[in-house]
């Protein structure tokens, strides 16, 4: 029976198991090996990383000049730099508008929650694409904000919100904003809140309790809020293409123009394994800090 069970088990773990084997660290490889080899004209438009050699294995053909022009040219190094600053600083806004949101829908009555969650997530009903090109409308000299504004005499002229970096943080935050509230608000609903009345009984105002109970009981869902705010945004490529301007550089629109206006495929792979690992790295040291914060606990 228990030989079974395990049988079972195995199956069931099997599935997903393969699955990111096959769909996520096999096309990893794949870009991997790629970034290793150099541009050529034709099909497909890189060198073959593995070459006939005189015996009968073949010969590996790599090359590392991908990595070391990233590392020595301004432009890529500004592009990673501009992404990982405007994806945690629009991580670190959108959680400052999610918490108070998440925390609403988490002390609201029963019968209200459910419509409040569909309002959250409503803006998924509508494509992504349009919903970021609707706010560049919004934003432009002429659009509905600076028409407003000039309408009302509270400007004299249109302000500049299209093609900057306010715009850039602004659209992430608006399409990002559920990816906060969701895991917060997931958190703060199964907390014990009589914990709230104990701290308040001890003499800790409600200030004071808030920092000291509830902040770190929903440290989970905040960092896992930060996270699925911040990976996506640091390869982000529509919301910078549409809303940024020439001085927003952001590595998803370079990568982009890396594989479809240059055709430079391993100079693009190289820049979406360091992309990965610029992903990666965070996301695993964030984990372990909350790993042990709630050990702490």
């Amino acid at each position: 029976m228990n030989g079974g069970t395990g049988a079972a088990r195995k199956i069931v773990l099997g599935f997903p198991l393969g699955w990111m084997l096959l769909f996520t660290l096999l096309p990893a490889l794949v870009v991997l090996a790629i970034s290793f080899t150099e541009k050529r004209l034709g099909a497909p438009p890189f060198t073959p990383l593995l070459v006939p050699g005189e015996g009968l294995l073949p010969d590996l053909n790599a090359s590392g000049d991908n990595y070391a022009l990233i590392f020595s040219d301004s432009l890529y190094i500004q592009a990673f730099a501009g992404s990982i600053r405007i994806a945690a600083v629009s991580a670190l806004i959108t959680l400052l508008i999610a918490y108070p949101m998440a925390y609403a829908l988490a002390r609201v009555r029963t019968g209200l929650r459910t419509p409040l969650l569909v309002l959250v997530v409503l803006p998924f009903w509508t494509s992504f694409l349009i919903r970021v090109y609707a706010w560049s409308s919004l934003l432009n000299s002429n659009g509905v904000i600076n028409t407003l504004l000039l309408d009302t005499g509270l400007i004299a002229e249109p302000l500049p919100l299209l093609n900057t970096e306010f715009a850039v943080h602004l659209g992430i935050v608006y399409s990002y904003l559920p990816f906060m509230v969701l895991p917060i608000y997931a958190v703060l609903e199964r907390l014990d809140w009589t914990l709230l009345d104990a701290a308040s009984d001890l003499g800790a105002k409600p200030a004071r309790a808030f920092f000291r109970v509830t902040l770190p009981l929903s440290m989970p869902g905040i960092v896992a809020g930060l996270l699925l705010v911040f990976i996506p945004a640091l390869g982000e490529f529509i919301i910078p293409d549409l809303l940024g301007g020439s001085d927003t550089l952001m590595v998803g629109p370079v990568l982009w123009n890396e594989f479809f206006g240059n055709n430079d495929w391993p100079l693009a792979a190289a820049l979406a394994m360091l992309l990965l690992v610029a992903v990666l790295v965070p996301a695993a040291l964030v984990y372990r800090l909350a790993r042990r914060a709630e050990v702490a606990t």
